[in-house]
């Protein structure tokens, strides 16, 4: 049996994991450094002392808690069986979280434990970059190295075409939303400037997922990032900016493509869904967002297809 594991970030799945996973995503140097390492775990707990409140506010306007853990879990439920369906039940999918539960190293030992051998590790950040993807799979090796189980790991599928399919079908349909045709904007997360500029290729990796589609869908598209935090330069333009700028310009109708994101969370959900849109409606436009790709049928034949070509071979494989 090969077992799949789906790698994310994680999400608090009530009010009280909200500050522990504050705490565990500022810990981690990957993705963002506190100082020296000495003072990283210090001032984490400071920093998730200080925002949980803010961050709890937020996410009661969304449901009280993420929804990314439990999609994900539909996510490797449909992979499980859209895998199985085709290769006569050889397949089981696990999900492993870098910040809160169920965390990577308890998902590869219950992996372990339930007799899995062959691992495909598959990253659900379509875009590397060492703060996310590299991030997750540092602490997937490490644990799987432990137990000496063999593996592959899918670090990034930008490019893949039934990935660009999937998205296609999501814009396509989020376009027949308005009367006229809207500016599509490709909502990316941000990264710190110094990150690109010491050589991760998530910015590049980011364009060309874009260029692929614009050569596939006829439409007048724009690039902005969100979710900054922070004093450090960060890639630009922001969303926000992006918006008041094309509303100077007299758009009115706006597609928000989250092109960094398959799975609905506090980024889409709260975002884009409440804060861009309500910043649009105050500048007189129409912002609609399209759906996340989710358990979409065309994205679960993604993942599928990663994985069955992608299978590890009789020895580690990294």
């Amino acid at each position: 049996m090969t077992g799949v594991l789906l790698l994310n970030m994680g999400g608090p799945d009530s009010a009280d994991a909200i500050r522990p996973f504050l705490y565990n995503l500022f810990s981690d140097r990957d993705i963002i450094r506190l100082g020296p390492m000495f003072l990283q775990r210090p001032l984490a707990a400071i920093i998730s002392a200080i925002r949980a409140g803010h961050t709890k506010n937020i996410y009661d306007m969304i449901g009280g808690k993420s929804p990314l853990p439990e999609i994900t879990r539909a996510q490797a439920m449909a992979l499980e069986n859209e895998l199985n369906a085709l290769h006569a039940g050889r397949f089981r999918a696990y999900v492993g979280m870098n910040y809160w539960r169920p965390f990577i190293q308890d998902a590869v030992i219950q992996m372990a434990d339930d007799g899995v051998k062959k691992i495909v590790a598959l990253t659900l950040y379509p875009h590397y970059s060492k703060a996310t993807t590299g991030s997750a799979m540092k602490s997937f090796r490490a644990a799987a190295d432990q137990l000496r189980l063999q593996y592959r790991c899918i670090e990034s599928w930008y490019d893949n075409i039934l990935y660009i399919d999937a998205l296609a079908e999501k814009i396509e349909k989020g376009m027949t939303a308005f009367g006229d045709n809207p500016v599509v904007l490709f909502s990316a997360h941000s990264l710190p400037q110094k990150m690109i500029d010491a050589g991760d290729p998530y910015l590049d990796q980011t364009l060309r997922t874009i260029t692929a589609l614009a050569n596939r869908i006829e439409m007048d598209w724009r690039v902005s990032f969100q979710s900054r935090s922070g004093p450090v330069r960060w890639l630009g333009p922001s969303t926000e900016d992006m918006i008041a700028d094309l509303a100077a310009f007299g758009v009115k109708n706006l597609l928000v493509v989250p092109i960094s994101f398959v799975s609905d969370h506090i980024e889409t959900l709260y975002e884009i869904d409440i804060l861009y849109k309500a910043l649009a409606a105050r500048l007189g436009m129409n912002l609609q967002r399209t759906e996340s790709l989710n358990t979409s049928p065309s994205f679960i034949r993604c993942l599928a297809e990663l994985v069955v070509s992608s299978r590890p071979s009789q020895k580690k494989e990294n």
